[in-house]
């Protein structure tokens, strides 16, 4: 796809904010929305044009939305100033955010019927991943569509984009992605106050595990928030409980037997009874789902206490 098409983006959060800004950076015209304005000041500065409803986008080439659930994307597609809500609407919808295959298979249908091009492309890391140059993406749909937009993708995907076929067979791989996270944080967090219960430093633990052939860009970026308590927003609990519920209701579909993942699930559910006992358990059920080591912790009879030691999280830029 040439520079020269207009690129539209909607969600402007964590990870759509530096997203847009690698699109730019890239040397493509951007037009964004959101919800809240004040996000988009930055990327405004940097040369991407505010435009004031998701209808003022129905006429860019492509248009890419990273929103938080489909309630959120059935909004900005179908409201009452969405995208679609006009007789306008983009030639391509990249849709990125996190949503449930039936939920991306009703808004293709909806989208190609209106005579415009879909791809789901749900992407792999956080913000800081994003401006490390770590994020990857899955991407389905029409191969043509996604050809035409790949040197796009692949301006916020610096690790790649993998096409996986057609339809929604990129949420599948975003759902089971999801799953795999919240087994991978919950055994990391057990592992760890396993080591801590013996008398290792979380931090030397981590070490040894980030070192090893069992370490990943994902423990040791997650290494800082488990060793020194930084409940930094990147995920949330309430969000990985959904797409681990949206795995399992997958696995019951497709008569998939997956007994890890639904220990994992309940596992993860004593996280919220853990919340209850915080002053503020609502703006902790809001913070990073690497909190759940203190839950963990709590099941061994353990407090933990940051151990205040500088680490790196390997996203260093």
């Amino acid at each position: 796809m040439s520079k020269d098409m207009v690129i539209g983006w909607i969600g402007l959060g964590r990870m759509g904010a530096p997203m847009v800004e690698k699109i730019i950076k890239a040397g493509y015209k951007v037009k964004i929305w959101n919800r809240t304005k004040s996000k988009a000041d930055a990327l405004v500065k940097a040369g991407a044009s505010l435009v004031d409803a998701p209808s003022d986008l129905a006429n860019v080439d492509a248009l890419f939305t990273m929103v938080s659930t489909g309630k959120d994307l059935r909004q900005v597609y179908f409201g009452d100033v969405g995208v679609m809500s006009g007789e306008g609407t983009p030639k391509i919808l990249v849709e990125c955010s996190s949503i449930s295959a039936p939920e991306s298979a009703e808004f293709r249908k909806t989208v190609t019927d209106r005579g415009s091009e879909f791809l789901a492309c749900p992407v792999s890391g956080n913000g800081k991943c994003v401006k490390a140059g770590k994020l990857s993406a899955v991407a389905s749909g029409s191969k043509d569509t996604f050809d035409k937009v790949r040197e796009i993708i692949e301006c916020y995907a610096m690790r790649g984009v993998s096409y996986v076929g057609e339809g929604e067979l990129s949420r599948f791989c975003k759902i089971a992605h999801n799953v795999l996270l919240g087994v991978y944080i919950q055994n990391l967090a057990e592992i760890t106050i396993l080591a801590q219960a013996a008398g290792v430093p979380r931090h030397s633990f981590l070490e040894f595990i980030n070192n090893s052939v069992m370490g990943s860009i994902f423990s040791q970026y997650k290494t800082p928030a488990l060793v020194n308590l930084d409940w930094t927003t990147t995920f949330t609990p309430p969000l990985l409980r959904k797409d681990m519920d949206l795995g399992l209701q997958a696995a019951r579909e497709l008569g998939v037997s997956m007994p890890v993942t639904a220990a994992t699930r309940e596992s993860l559910q004593t996280h919220f009874g853990s919340a209850s006992l915080k002053d503020d358990p609502e703006a902790y059920l809001a913070a990073d789902f690497s909190a759940l080591i203190e839950t963990v912790a709590l099941q061994a009879g353990l407090k933990l206490e940051p151990e205040n030691v500088e680490v790196k999280t390997g996203l260093e830029v």
